[in-house]
């Protein structure tokens, strides 16, 4: 018979056979369509911000092009040869502390002093709209301020209120409804505080060595098309070698956000895949069942002569077909997410996913059901392929029928290969990707080794007196127990949702009871040189049980390492933030106390040679730096390089004062910088921090101060909605578990019929039944949940102690919580399909016995 009618012919029997319906394959279904719509809707989603934030480009950046220099501005040079480019719109961000015109009450704030021209894209929202000099604009002295409802809320403000910044009394005159260009000046921990350059002028916080950001946003004129847009690049770069300026344009708008979404959707993908992986299990059950269900026909089939390749060929065709509605209904269910998330979304972040339709993403989730499908499927295809027909016709199903054979079990390895290829080729981040991959294959394999091991324990395990305990350990090792199947689908589920409660729950423990400890009270920023003594007299009369720690600070971008520019530098992940963006810089004559030298030594006291840097050892290990490698750092618009002389090791769990570089005090000779400065006082009651924070305030209103707590309070909140996300998208793949459960109870339930009717005849009880059937599956149960327990807590161990760097501890109530979660799942699931076995009237089934 040609391939071609074979095919036909084969397509022909199995529709025939599937007009039955598709009972005994829900669990099927609603495993592959599970892990598909995960799959297919994280990364739909994942696609439609990335498309909204290209399409929002100009004005989520606010221009066309954005240049952006610290603590300075731009020189006449460089503001000419911006102006030739365009329309120009220039923005002054900083932190300051705005207070009430009493001094009764004050408020960080990231301060944004915004010119006529802005926004070149897009529309400022306030309520109520105002126009831009009533906004902002001066009235008998006072400038006008907008700020969002937060900074209202934080000083119970309204409308019309007066508030102080820096040496200027500024009127809240609107609330600040829509920012366009927010997202392209990065995450705040403080509320906006609009107003004009003219007000920040008048506030005298703009001093030599503040903490500034002036961020020149550029309207090209209309049809500058990419080309133009990276030619400006490459010319700002050869012009202006030392202008140490950032440089994003519009097809780069806000890159943070959009690597965030990439790293969050690879994980949610991998979350996917192993819902689907696990669901794999499933699949391979409800076809083992539904071919034993089939064993009259199958061994018909054999009998008028047809093939074991026939036999494969019409089962095979009719396992795909059933896949093949569960992938439709998953992609069905994935191609609606960018439609749901687009309105969950907006209130979490500033560029809502638009609802589309995005082929790639899905046509992704499909080959990933299928290459599932066929890889958990064709082993029980394979062994039904080989039974004999006389077997089939005296034997109950496939059980002890001997393995499959070799190009079966090599062609579900090779696509099972495949499957993890392609999982780790669509990442974005491959190596963490492989690591998912190779963690979820090694805790597949180990949880099959865990089953064995269950099973072989029960067969040495001594006779017991008791009847449900002796039954209850017979089904646990007996031919086609159930044991191998709890322990691989449920163990992979809570095995992850332990692994992320653990990482969750050291993080928490870490933010609100280690680094709150050890954590200062206060950060102060932007205190003036000629300050710096009256500042602490002040803090130190305040505050006389305190510790004061006080270092000078500016801030630089790393531009070459060695000679190389940082941008043709492969730098591997962990390292590379230290190349990104601003770093804030110091220097300093004598080695800081409590400061250890891995490596060199400090320079000696009124060092006058060539300028000098101690690196931080931990990053110059990840970026490859090695002793008298040199590393050139752009200041206040000036290339500045520096030998290292030494590495030492730096504690930045501590919360305190902490740089990667510390520079030789001739490094910096001559330039204008301001100081930041920690204030420990352990004792200190919230009282206290509020009289200190208001004396600091007054006095200084031009410091920036950060009350710590505050600041670990925000990120706790950031970390529990984290937290709370991941172990929710991390439930995927435990309710896939929960429905291979109850397939594996489904499919063995025929067995357990003819079981429960035996016993019964023999003088067993339903209560003895029930019993034995709960102490079997509590058995499994509570050794699935010791395995997940081992495991989740290796895995969080290494996350937190190794890739974290932060004390690990095991948590009880995770351990306890596990246990629990793991026995009233298997005893519930169990039991609730049990109930109908012992229902099941003795006569009818031993007739066919």
């Amino acid at each position: 018979m040609s391939l071609f009618r074979t095919i036909r012919l084969a397509l022909r029997f199995s529709l025939r056979e599937m007009r039955g319906g598709l009972s005994g394959f829900l669990i099927f279904l609603a495993c592959i369509a599970l892990g598909v719509a995960a799959i297919g809707g994280v990364n739909s989603v994942a696609r439609a911000i990335s498309a909204s934030v290209a399409d929002q480009g100009q004005t989520l950046l606010g221009g066309d092009l954005r240049f952006q220099i610290n603590q300075r501005e731009a020189t006449t040079a460089e503001r000419a040869f911006l102006d030739s480019l365009g329309t120009v719109s220039e923005n002054t961000g900083m932190r300051s502390m705005a207070r009430l015109v009493d001094g009764s009450d004050q408020a960080l704030v990231e301060a944004k002093a915004v010119d006529d021209a802005y926004p070149l894209y897009g529309t400022l929202g306030t309520e109520p709209a105002l126009s831009r000099q009533d906004l902002l604009g001066e009235r008998s002295g006072v400038f006008g301020a907008v700020a969002p409802d937060l900074l209202f809320d934080r000083l119970h403000l309204s409308v019309g209120s007066r508030i102080k910044l820096g040496g200027a009394i500024f009127e809240l005159r609107a609330r600040l409804v829509n920012e366009p260009d927010a997202i392209s000046d990065g995450f705040g921990f403080a509320p906006r505080l609009m107003i004009s350059r003219e007000g920040l002028a008048a506030s005298g916080l703009v001093q030599p060595g503040s903490l500034t950001e002036n961020a020149y946003k550029v309207r090209l004129p209309a049809g500058s098309d990419d080309a133009r847009v990276k030619a400006i690049q490459q010319q700002a770069a050869k012009d202006f070698p030392e202008s140490g300026w950032s440089i994003r344009t519009r097809g780069n708008a806000a890159p943070a956000l959009s690597s965030n979404i990439e790293r969050f959707s690879q994980f949610l993908t991998l979350v996917g895949l192993t819902a689907l992986v696990v669901g794999g299990v499933g699949v391979a059950n409800a076809v083992r069942a539904y071919l034993d269900g089939k064993r009259g026909v199958i061994a018909t089939f054999k009998s008028l002569g047809a093939s074991g390749g026939f036999v494969f060929a019409v089962y095979l065709t009719q396992i795909l077909m059933i896949a093949a509605l569960g992938i439709v209904a998953g992609l069905a269910l994935g191609a609606l997410m960018p439609f749901a998330a687009s309105a969950a979304l907006q209130s979490v972040i500033p560029v809502p996913a638009e609802g589309g339709f995005y082929p790639g993403a899905l046509a992704m989730a499909a080959l990933f059901g299928v290459l599932v499908t066929l890889a958990f499927a064709l082993l029980p295809l394979g062994r039904a392929r080989d039974v004999p027909a006389t077997a089939l016709f005296r034997e109950m199903g496939f059980e002890g029928r001997g393995r499959p054979r070799l190009v079966y079990v090599a062609t579900a390895l090779g696509i099972a290969a495949l499957l993890a290829a392609l999982a780790i080729q669509f990442s974005g981040d491959r190596r963490i990707a492989a690591i998912f991959v190779g963690a979820t294959l090694f805790a597949f394999l180990v949880l099959r080794l865990v089953g064995a091991l269950v099973q072989w324990l029960a067969r040495k395990s001594p006779r017991v007196r008791s009847t449900a305990l002796r039954l209850a350990i017979g089904n646990i090792h007996r031919p086609g127990a159930l044991t191998p199947s709890v322990v691989l689908s449920l163990g992979l589920g809570l095995t992850l949702l332990v692994t992320l409660a653990l990482i969750d729950g050291n993080l928490r423990r870490q933010i609100e009871g280690n680094l709150s400890e050890r954590a200062p009270n206060f950060f102060f920023v932007d205190i003036q040189a000629s300050d710096v003594d009256a500042f602490a007299t002040l803090v130190g009369r305040e505050a006389p049980q305190g510790t004061l720690a006080k270092v000078p600070m500016l801030r630089g971008r790393v531009m070459a390492l060695s000679g190389v520019p940082v941008d043709k530098v492969k730098v591997p992940a962990a390292g590379a933030w230290v190349l990104r963006g601003d770093r804030g810089l110091t220097y300093d004559a004598r080695q800081p106390e409590n400061t250890t030298l891995t490596e060199g030594a400090w320079w000696p006291d009124n060092y006058a040679g060539e300028p000098l840097v101690s690196f931080s050892a931990q990053e110059a290990k990840e970026i490859g730096l090695k002793l008298s490698d040199t590393v050139t750092v752009n200041v206040l618009g000036r290339n500045v390089t520096a030998r290292i002389a030494n590495f030492r090791q730096v504690e930045w769990e501590s919360m305190g004062i902490n740089f990667v570089m510390v520079f030789s005090p001739n490094t910096f000779a001559g330039a204008p910088h301001g100081w930041m400065a920690t204030l420990t006082e352990k004792n200190a009651t919230t009282a206290d921090d509020a009289r200190v924070l208001n004396a600091v305030t007054r006095a200084f209103p031009a410091v920036t101060t950060v009350r710590v707590k505050d600041a670990l309070d925000i990120v706790n909140r950031l970390v529990g909605q984290l937290g709370t996300a991941i172990r929710s998208a991390a439930g995927v793949a435990l309710i896939s578990s929960v429905l291979v459960l109850a397939g594996a109870l489904a499919a063995g339930n025929r067995a357990r019929v003819h079981d429960a009717v035996v016993l019964k005849t023999l003088g067993a009880t339903r209560r003895t039944l029930i019993l034995a059937f709960s102490l079997e599956y509590m058995l499994i149960g509570l050794a699935t949940a010791l395995f997940a327990l081992a495991a989740g807590s290796v895995a969080a161990w290494f996350v937190v102690a190794r890739i974290m760097m932060l004390p690990s501890h095991f948590m009880p109530e995770v351990a306890l919580a596990t246990v629990v979660l793991s026995l009233v799942v298997t005893v519930g699931i169990g039991l609730a399909g049990t109930w109908r076995v012992l229902g099941h009237k003795a006569a009818p089934v031993l007739r066919e016995l």
